[in-house]
């Protein structure tokens, strides 16, 4: 790639300079904000890494500057700073900076930082892929066994994290073990039920100053997602109140409706399922993860199939490139299980060919069904899918599978 350093350090500019190249980039430097505006339109780098304390201009204006050249759209600017404050940090995606990374530079992680910024790969991540209540042991050794928990990673972006199952507990061992100087993340609770979200109390990050986390989930009428957080870690259930969390902690109720995150945008739906229920679309740089569990879709003759909501559903999802979504029992199951807000093989498959979605994950599995109950599941959608003539992928990602889109 090709590197434009802007930095009024000879020290500094020649450390950052010796690092890229040392990687194979190209190269520009600058010890002059106002110079580099004036050069950089004609040198069209990819990506433009700034100081922020500079005289003439510092780099917040630079940036500004530089996000109102038209020809610079694609362009990745990122700020590097001895300055680590919150309010730094907002301001600068404010401005419309990609990153923000602070000095020292840590030359260990420091590439492994630009890269994860620079990057247009969307990655997921799932930590759990059951429902309702762990399920330990040897018969669910390949899918593993923890409740229901997935990451979106956006390079530059805080850490998207749908539901806070068992699952999460490994997510929050795998940021602790990670170099980081500090954590964002946003949290998205598709609803309330215990096994969305009793591990949050082992979410490390939750009790780290410096980190800031961002929780989301659906609007309960009179009672809100903070304090459905907060009920669950009240003494009589838990040694530990949300008094002891250190990060910089917000909370947000949701309804129906869109919210926008920089280059990322998140879509709510209403499900059907026992209590306020929402399922999520995640949409950036031109890719789609959509997070649909707890869901219920009756088959065609019950009197409480409607046909419309499915279409609605069916739209919502249309063309993701991955649709995550609860596929609890396979069809010989379900007739005892209707009304439990939870959907069959042949339902989910339907679904997913009428929305012409690029890859079906199956999720939500119930505590009974082992890994060759999840086989079975997996080969009986696959079949289904082949009799309706859908060109969908059907998968069943195991815990710690990755899907790179």
């Amino acid at each position: 790639m090709k590197f434009f350093i802007v930095d009024d350090d000879p020290d500094a500019l020649s450390l950052v300079e010796c690092l890229l190249v040392k990687a194979g980039h190209e190269v520009v430097t600058c010890g002059s904000s106002t110079d580099a505006l004036r050069d950089i339109p004609n040198v069209l780098p990819d990506c433009v890494i700034t100081d922020l304390m500079m005289p003439g201009m510092d780099g917040f204006e630079l940036t500004r500057s530089l996000r109102r050249c038209a020809e610079l759209a694609s362009t990745k600017i990122m700020i590097l700073s001895a300055k680590s404050y919150d309010f730094d940090r907002r301001r600068a995606k404010e401005m419309g900076a990609d990153g923000y990374l602070t000095k020292p530079i840590n030359r260990e992680t420091f590439l492994k930082s630009i890269n994860e910024i620079v990057s247009d790969r969307i990655a997921v991540h799932y930590w759990g892929v059951h429902g309702t209540l762990p399920a330990p042991g040897d018969n669910y050794s390949r899918y593993g066994g923890n409740t229901s928990c997935v990451s979106v990673d956006v390079g530059g972006e805080p850490l998207y994290v749908f539901d806070c199952g068992s699952g999460l507990k490994g997510l929050s061992d795998h940021i602790m073990k990670t170099p980081t100087q500090r954590f964002s993340g946003r949290i998205f609770i598709s609803h309330t039920h215990w096994d969305h979200i009793n591990t949050v109390p082992f979410f490390t990050p939750l009790y780290l100053r410096g980190n800031q986390i961002e929780v989301f989930g659906p609007y309960q009428g009179d009672l809100t997602i903070e304090r459905a957080i907060s009920a669950q870690m009240e003494s009589v259930y838990f040694p530990v109140t949300v008094r002891e969390f250190g990060a910089r902690l917000m909370f947000r109720d949701l309804r129906e409706e869109s919210l926008e995150f920089g280059p990322v945008r998140v879509d709510t739906m209403l499900l059907r399922h026992p209590g306020y229920c929402l399922g999520y679309k995640l949409t950036c740089r031109n890719r789609t993860v959509c997070y649909i569990t707890d869901n219920e879709l009756y088959l065609p003759n019950h009197p409480q199939h409607d046909a419309r909501y499915v279409q609605n559903l069916a739209n919502f999802v249309r063309g993701a490139d991955v649709l995550i979504t609860d596929m609890t029992y396979r069809d010989h199951e379900y007739p005892s299980k209707v009304d439990w807000g939870h959907s069959c093989v042949s339902q989910v498959a339907d679904l997913a060919a009428r929305a012409e979605v690029k890859r079906l994950h199956l999720f939500h599995h119930d505590p009974d069904q082992n890994d060759d109950a999840i086989d079975a599941k997996l080969d009986e959608t696959r079949e289904a899918l082949a009799k309706l003539g859908s060109k969908v992928v059907c998968e069943a990602p195991a815990e710690g599978n990755d899907l790179v889109l």
